[in-house]
């Protein structure tokens, strides 16, 4: 069974999506229950992986028997089994979540919807399973095209924003695809590993030159990385919130782990330091990246809206960590893809709830929010805390590392950036908090007297999406005091020995 599990983490769902609209056909009220079977399936054998990965090392399994690199290879390491566990439990609890919010904004359409949903989660597992550099392009149309479909059922405006992304990811998914022409005519192979070993005798070729750029830039359209950000913003804010809660935590995150891939697995790091100043470029992008989302996100008074301006920051933490090439911050950017994907998670979470209750998005409607729904603005300051790098939450841990990187590499510049964001979040949260929890009275602020004062009343929010909410408020506090044991199992063998 354990021999099997590379294949259980991908055929589950990916069969389990193409069953779907057979059990919506002929019960739609068992598609909820349906998906949440499936999905136990990729969850149980992501973490069944992990753990064998930690004992035992990493492993591999040959498609159909044929062995690379004629054969199609799935690898799970240190690294590919941490995103694993990542993406199986999020897609759960996001499954979860979907039960109320999505049967609302999908109703009718619900074994559409979780068809979608499934496909999307196979997506992101095969782009971090597999070992082939051409069925990461499958696995990443896969999660394009099912990521359009279900953005694209959004709110007003959602149509053209999903055009957009259409068109910009295309654009991406080409330059990718384009890589890997260039990489195969170079080598006549398209295993990873077998890529690894050949490259190194031909990094000054321009074949190989002119495809790793094509790689790069594809990669940082799909990652949201400034000033390739321009379809996140409209795409994340228009989406379904049941939607945006699985997409937006981990379409940047599998896109990072993608870049660490081809910096540090498929290429050496001395390629990005010595033969393309790639890992400067991506540097001061990344300080753009930041101070740019920090701008944007301040002048927004739409919560959900801010937030993706956040994630546009947030993607500059993590191109930040892999720029400086060392230890410390190359582990602050993996540490950071896991804390930023849990922080952003439980984020879409808290909105939703608020948008499913009737509650508006725009920051003055917290006013003495915490009184109507105390659990869910509790685990709203829980994450704000996070965001803002305050221990014990864990955002301060792999802000920390990030920060030790910056400095190892003696780039002031982007330590200074890295203080000063943190500053900028502070200030985003905080006005949000002081509206819920300090602001006064709604019948004081109507100047009204006390025979006249407004009773508040809670709303109670539903098991299905109260829980899922708390699940990853608690998860953000387990995560920080757990930091140095995941580096120390998982984190340290995946950055290169060379660092």
């Amino acid at each position: 069974m354990s021999d099997q599990l590379p294949a259980l983490i991908i055929v589950a769902p990916l069969l389990g999506a193409f069953l779907t609209p057979i059990i919506g056909w002929w019960n739609r009220h068992l598609s909820h229950p349906w998906v949440l079977m499936v999905l136990t399936i990729p969850l149980y054998a992501a973490y069944s992986s992990l753990f064998k990965v930690i004992k035992n090392g990493p492993f591999g399994y040959n498609l159909g028997g044929w062995a690379p690199p004629w054969g199609i290879e799935y690898r799970i390491d240190y690294l590919s089994a941490m995103m694993l566990v990542l993406i199986t439990t999020i897609g759960f609890l996001a499954a979860i979540n979907a039960k109320s919010a999505g049967n609302t904004e999908f109703k009718g359409k619900e074994a559409q919807f979780y068809t979608l949903f499934l496909l999307q989660i196979t997506g992101f597992l095969g782009i971090v399973i597999t070992g082939d550099l051409f069925n990461v392009f499958v696995f990443l149309e896969i999660s394009s095209l099912s990521g359009y479909g279900l953005i694209a059922h959004g709110e007003e405006g959602a149509p053209m924003a999903t055009f957009n992304y259409i068109i910009i990811g295309t654009i991406g998914a080409s330059f990718y695809l384009l890589g890997v022409g260039y990489l195969y005519m170079a080598t006549g192979s398209l295993n990873i590993a077998d890529l690894a070993t050949l490259l190194p005798a031909l990094y000054h070729s321009k074949m190989v030159l002119v495809g790793f750029a094509f790689f790069t830039t594809g990669v940082a359209i799909k990652m949201g990385l400034f000033p390739l950000h321009i379809w996140m913003p409209d795409a994340y804010t228009t989406a379904p919130n049941s939607v945006s809660t699985l997409i937006a935590p981990l379409m940047t995150k599998v896109a990072a782990y993608l870049l660490i891939r081809i910096l540090f697995t498929l290429f050496k790091p001395d390629f990005a330091l010595s033969v393309v100043p790639i890992a400067t470029i991506l540097g001061w992008l990344a300080v753009a990246a930041i101070v740019v989302g920090g701008v944007k996100a301040l002048a927004q008074t739409d919560i959900k809206r801010m937030v993706t301006y956040i994630m546009v920051a947030e993607v500059g933490y993590i191109v930040m960590g892999i720029s400086v090439m060392n230890r410390a911050g190359l582990t602050g950017a993996i540490l950071h893809i896991i804390n930023d994907a849990c922080m952003l998670l439980c984020l879409f979470l808290v909105i939703g709830a608020i948008s499913f209750k009737g509650h508006g998005r725009e920051i003055y409607h917290f006013q003495n929010l915490n009184k109507k729904m105390p659990l869910t603005m509790a685990a709203f300051v829980i994450v704000a805390l996070s965001m803002c790098g305050i221990p014990p939450a864990c955002g301060f841990f792999s802000k920390w590392y990030l920060i030790m990187g910056t400095i190892v590499a003696k780039q002031w510049v982007f330590t200074a950036t890295l203080l000063a964001s943190s500053l900028i979040n502070a200030v985003l949260f905080f006005r949000i908090i002081e509206k819920a929890y300090l602001a006064p009275p709604e019948d004081v602020a109507a100047g009204l007297d006390h025979t006249e004062a407004v009773i508040i009343t809670r709303d109670k929010v539903p098991l299905t999406m109260i829980v899922p909410i708390l699940i990853s408020a608690a998860i953000i506090l387990i995560l920080g005091p757990l930091s140095g044991k995941i580096i120390e199992t998982v984190i340290q063998h995946a950055v290169p020995a060379i660092f």
